[in-house]
């Protein structure tokens, strides 16, 4: 499981190789990170809780983009993953 804040990433029952190895997730993840750059903390965490909350999990337009990212190699320029 891994759940961004900000600009981290959490890992959660997963080591940091296996998810560094499934190259679809990492461009997910990198997509919510860009997500957090663009509205800011605070306001993008309100925003996607009221997605979740009108549209649930799977139709959340946060959600909906980072599934998209997960096809395109372009998503992480400019993250930089330490």
């Amino acid at each position: 499981m891994a759940i961004v804040l900000g600009r981290t990433i959490h890992l959660y029952g997963i080591g940091r190789q296996q998810f560094l190895a499934n190259v679809a997730w990492v461009r997910h993840e990198v997509c919510h990170v860009k997500q957090y750059r663009q509205y800011g903390i605070l306001w993008f965490l309100w925003l996607y809780l009221a997605e979740y909350r009108r549209h649930g999990y799977m139709q959340n337009r946060f959600e909906v983009a980072a599934r998209a990212a997960e096809k395109e190699p372009g998503i992480v320029e400019g993250v930089e993953i330490v």
